[in-house]
């Protein structure tokens, strides 16, 4: 026995048909409304502004780090506290705790120009405050800010030079 099988065609407008009947039940009363002329009263939500997105500084590796730092392109800022900028830094770093940066204009000294690279850091990746730090730097002005990410402990164990003291 074979069975008789439905044009390709057919098939095709049979399914546009169905969908379309199951779209006019599911917005019966939208429609319903819109025929009558009446409007469907939505909720008036003010539009926002738009949030400017918070510039992040872009992390650097420690070769990167190290190559400019030696060659003098950039300054390492250490955001950690005080005690423990004495205890122990990466060599020739500037201490700006975090706590002390955030104001409007973090101080830092004057040949430290907008246009200079920097390079934030603290207690290597479990630590956020060289993050924040460079945040705080970009809205200050400056505009080449940068995170090592790996910080004193990654620097310390690569065997590059640490120092202790204020600076």
């Amino acid at each position: 026995m074979r069975m008789r099988s439905i044009h390709p065609l057919s098939e095709i407008a049979l399914v546009v048909l169905l969908a379309a009947l199951i779209g006019v039940a599911w917005n019966k009363t939208l429609l319903t409304d819109a025929w009558r002329g009446e409007t469907r009263h939505a909720a008036v939500v003010a539009p926002q502004p738009a949030q400017a997105a918070e510039a992040v500084p872009m992390p650097v590796g420690l070769a990167q780090a190290k190559d400019l730092h030696d060659s003098g392109q950039a300054v390492l800022v250490d955001a950690r506290n005080a005690d423990s900028f004495v205890k122990e830094h990466i060599s020739g770093a500037l201490s700006l705790p975090l706590a002390v940066a955030d104001r409007k204009k973090p101080p830092l000294p004057k040949n430290v120009t907008p246009d200079t690279i920097i390079i934030a850091y603290c207690n290597g990746f479990s630590c956020h405050d060289s993050m924040e730090l460079g945040k705080i730097l970009i809205k200050a002005g400056y505009r080449q800010v940068f995170v090592f990410e790996g910080g004193l402990p990654e620097w310390r164990d690569a065997g590059y030079p640490t120092a202790g003291g204020a600076s």
